[in-house]
């Protein structure tokens, strides 16, 4: 019986034909995605679902999908699907996360110039008969400073075109390796420097904790008087209470937005000012991403109901079915010594080396590589994955090393992960037993066996008597309850570590406190 597939938003006809073309039935309902009730009545009858925007995937519609095996949005952000529900029901949820680069890039440009030159407050004007030609005055962008906040796909294309504009152009991004921005003919900056320096910034990153509210009030008050800021990434990177008193007192020139904190946006607090340009979300509308990411996302998902391929998964790696059964432990344990090694990174990443011994060294590496590249990267750049992972640590000039050998210690299988940074070395090393659970085994070349759980404590300190004693004590006093408490240390007196996975959450203050411990070097939460 041939897979079916339900498109439910708006997408281009040719998807339609290739799906058709590859032996898989469809169905074109493009305003179902707004009919919840409708949605929830059909959706049990499809094995794919093609989305863009429109259609919200909540845990009840997954609930209901009860022959679902792949969600295919046809874009990047996944926003709008409940990515760990799709996951525990076995639904793989794939995206275009290149299709529509070019086409925001080309947006943010333009809002560049639409901010330095009035375009659209001259335009209203002049159709309506006034001619104010001397109330319309403007700035050249060559030979001012761009400012880039996340220089990764979508910004190394602005880069690029700002070069091109003969702009000076230098970008802030923790991840952007220093023979990257020469490549690209950017400087790499500090956010600080950013902020004092620049006569543009746009934005390019992606919203998470560490960018929500990357620019309010106190990073304003850093900047240039007469500084225009864009914003064709997402709402919320700009606190707009704080943009819109700002565009108000003149300290900001212009503005350009895109995104918005609520959308649909029908109010807002920077509408109606004369010095912003709004658009509703053209980021990625034109004809050229339409059709680009309709046909990426219909050639991945009848891929995968074809032939069992899987491209451009969130929740999946790239394995075939004979692989799985062997491999799968293993992406584990690289995903974990990925994710460990990403979380305790903060400064730009030059290299990552995954050295492969024992039986684990003769499978597919790639997938593990893979796995392990975008569970380091994942802190900064959440919509990352397996597929995706590799591409964008070339474009980021990460140089990325495989090392295979035969056993030679006493684990039958053993993978080592190093990230070289800008500042340090740091490297960690785990295992697979017969029990098939992964074990985190070395840190920082000092052993230790431990599990990772969902909510870790990491503590790096020098090794003096008492110490356990008093970080115990502490954890107690704050009706922290351990679960499992493992340590290591090069020799008596020298450096230690300290893993521990505790039952829930661990606040900032706990940290603090952590931290201000006696002979404490490092305290980090982790969670996996």
């Amino acid at each position: 019986m041939a897979p079916r597939v339900l498109i439910s938003d708006k997408l281009s006809k040719t998807a339609i034909q290739i799906f058709k073309d590859r032996g898989v039935e469809v169905d074109y309902l493009p305003d179902l995605g707004k009919d919840k009730e409708k949605l929830l009545e059909i959706i049990g009858n499809y094995d794919g679902l093609a989305i863009r925007s429109n259609t919200k995937v909540t845990e009840k519609v997954i609930a209901a999908a009860k022959n679902l095996r792949v969600i295919g949005r046809a874009g990047i952000g996944v926003d709008n699907v409940d990515i760990p529900a799709a996951t525990a029901k076995g639904i793989i949820v794939m995206n275009t996360p290149f299709g529509n680069s070019i086409t925001t890039a080309e947006h943010a440009i333009a809002m560049i110039f639409a901010t330095a030159r009035q375009i659209p407050e001259a335009n209203a004007s002049t159709q309506a008969g006034k001619w104010e030609k001397n109330r319309f005055m403007g700035v050249e962008v060559t030979g001012k400073t761009l400012g880039i906040i996340g220089c990764g796909n979508i910004g190394s294309i602005v880069a690029e075109r700002g070069v091109g504009l003969k702009m000076r152009v230098i970008a802030f991004d923790p991840f952007l390796s220093p023979e990257r921005a020469i490549d690209l003919g950017v400087e790499k900056v500090e956010l600080e420097e950013l902020f004092r320096r620049a006569d543009f910034i746009t934005l390019h990153t992606p919203l998470i904790d560490k960018t929500r509210g990357i620019i309010d009030a106190k990073a304003i008050a850093m900047m240039k008087d007469g500084v225009r800021i864009i914003n064709c990434a997402r709402g919320g990177l700009v606190v707009e209470k704080d943009l819109a008193e700002a565009l108000k007192s003149g300290k900001v020139a212009g503005a350009g937005f895109d995104v918005f904190e609520e959308e649909p946006a029908t109010e807002n607090v920077l509408f109606g000012l004369p010095n912003v340009v709004a658009t509703p979300h053209l980021g990625a509308s034109t004809t050229e991403a339409q059709e680009n990411v309709a046909l990426q996302v219909a050639e991945q998902m009848a891929d995968y109901l074809v032939k069992g391929a899987v491209s451009n998964a969130l929740n999946m790696p790239s394995i075939t079915a004979e692989e799985a059964p062997r491999l799968t432990p293993f992406v584990k344990l690289a995903e974990q010594l990925g994710s460990f090694a990403g979380q305790l990174t903060e400064t730009g990443i030059k290299a990552i080396k995954l050295e492969y011994e024992g039986e684990v060294a003769e499978m597919n590496v790639r997938a593990l590589t893979a796995a392990a590249l975008a569970a380091v990267l994942r802190p900064q750049l959440q919509t990352i994955n397996m597929v995706s992972a590799p591409a964008i640590a070339k474009e980021r000039g990460i140089a990325v090393e495989e090392v295979r050998r035969e056993q030679q210690g006493a684990y039958e299988n053993y993978i080592r992960l190093t990230v070289t940074t800008e500042r340090q070395e740091r490297s960690v090393a785990g295992t697979v037993f017969g029990d098939v659970k992964p074990r985190i085994i070395q840190i920082k070349g000092i052993n230790m066996e431990a599990e990772l759980g969902p909510h870790m404590l990491y503590v790096t300190n020098k090794d003096k008597p008492g110490f356990i004693g008093r970080f115990a004590s502490l954890l107690g006093s704050e009706g922290i309850n351990i679960a499992t408490f493992n340590l290591g240390r090069k020799a008596a007196g020298e450096d230690a570590i300290a893993l521990i996975e505790v039952d829930e959450a661990i606040s900032d203050s706990v940290i603090d406190r952590v931290s201000a411990l006696e002979g404490v070097v490092q305290a980090k939460r982790l969670t996996f």
